[in-house]
């Protein structure tokens, strides 16, 4: 600490931080990246508690000395760089605040999807930014939607399964009378704490993983998953299993959830073939020259679009979204024109079943379903459903929980 040295500045929860202002902290800190480029021939780099580097003689300094060397240097500038924004000490939360050649573990995305799927109130404005890449966090800066490395749950705190599972974390087991781990996890049991034999309750903590795992997959900016998401693994309701090296903190490969591992396989394969949910540029929500409609809508229930007004009902929670597949931009990585299908998604996070009404011609012809959250029918039962096109003014029925994706054919 500056009035007392013997003590050192604890800015990671670990008991101590690299004096990041000391020259030969941050030539070694530089030596070891480019000796990890060069030599090891990694990727790029995840720093955790990436605010403390750039802490000056207390407060974060965006400027610092160490993204200085990161910005100039010809080697570590040319990797992936990827910021856990924020730190444990005072001022510490930045996400939004890196340089331009960082991307970041944004946060605000996990929180605010987080919040609106339990059905909080007053989020509709702010899942729309995170849906669409968080441009109010990052376009001012130069930076590109990849710069948003979107998470509903990292290594530390609940599994995905254990988010829909329990209000309250459960780390009796960790020896420290359930004081460690994070308390405010914007979660929600569903309607029962942990394990229960009630079917309604477990169909609905089934969709509420669609939920979260489809608007992770079609949301632009970087996903990001962690291991065992996919087939439910559980830690019971521990959220600081760090130090659990057994069954709380191991993938059990004999209780896959086979249904939720191939409707993961399903998003990822989507996100894949359609660049519409993965844009190298933001979106704009004006009409495009030529055309009468835009590169991006929202919509109402009623099929008509969003308001200024409509923003700020806080009890509203239903809410649809077109995405314009011939408007497009931006060039691909090779600068090739990209063109795609449009899509427009529906999403419905009150706890009863909505009517939505699809919105006039000029945003389609024709619409077919690709993907519903709601269902738990067979495949090919899926596939029939799924041939069936709607029309413009057509009136599709979206269950409570639940969000509906529609595939313009025309």
């Amino acid at each position: 600490m500056a009035k007392d040295p013997r003590y050192y500045m604890d800015y990671t929860g670990t008991g101590n931080s690299l004096n990041m202002r000391n020259p030969y902290v941050l030539q070694l800190l530089m030596d070891s990246l480019r000796y990890w480029v060069q030599e090891m021939h990694v990727d790029g780099f995840r720093f955790d508690l990436a605010a403390t580097l750039a802490r000056g003689l207390h407060d974060v300094d965006r400027l610092s000395a160490f993204f200085d060397l990161i910005q100039q240097d010809p080697v570590v500038s040319r990797v992936k760089l990827i910021a856990e924004p924020w730190d444990v000490g005072e001022g510490g939360y930045h996400v939004g605040n890196f340089p331009a050649l960082w991307s970041e573990w944004n946060g605000k995305y996990r929180d605010t999807v987080r919040d609106y799927w339990r059905g909080e109130n007053s989020t509709m404005g702010e899942f729309a930014y995170r849906l669409t890449g968080s441009s109010d966090l990052y376009a001012n800066a130069g930076r590109r939607p990849h710069a948003s490395v979107n998470f509903i749950t990292a290594h530390d705190g609940f599994t995905l399964r254990d988010l829909v599972s329990y209000n309250e974390k459960h780390n009796q087991a960790n020896g420290e009378n359930n004081r460690d781990g994070e308390s405010h996890n914007r979660s929600w049991n569903c309607g029962a704490e942990g394990d229960t034999q009630d079917e309604k309750i477990l169909q609905l903590r089934a969709r509420q993983q669609r939920n979260l795992l489809a608007t992770l997959m079609l949301s632009q900016g970087v996903p990001m998953l962690v291991a065992g998401d996919e087939m439910g693994r559980t830690q019971k309701g521990n959220n600081n299993g760090y130090c659990q090296d057994n069954e709380i903190s191991w993938n059990d490969w004999e209780r896959v959830d086979e249904d939720l591992l191939e409707f993961t396989r399903s998003l990822i394969r989507l996100r894949r073939e359609h660049p519409i949910f993965r844009r190298r540029g933001w979106f704009d929500g004006r009409e495009l020259r030529g055309q009468d409609v835009k590169d991006l809508a929202w919509l109402k229930p009623d099929g008509n679009e969003m308001s200024e007004e409509d923003w700020t009902v806080g009890y509203a929670k239903s809410l649809a979204v077109f995405l314009n597949g011939s408007a497009i931009r931006r060039p691909g990585e090779h600068g090739e024109v990209v063109k795609d299908d449009s899509f427009y998604l529906i999403f419905n996070a009150h706890h009863d079943q909505m009517t939505f009404t699809l919105p006039d011609e000029k945003f389609g012809g024709r619409w077919v379903r690709v993907l519903d959250t709601a269902e738990d029918t067979p495949p090919e039962l899926r596939r029939s459903r799924r041939g069936q096109t709607l029309g413009p003014g057509a009136q599709v029925e979206v269950q409570g929980r639940a969000m509906l994706l529609l595939r313009c054919i025309g």
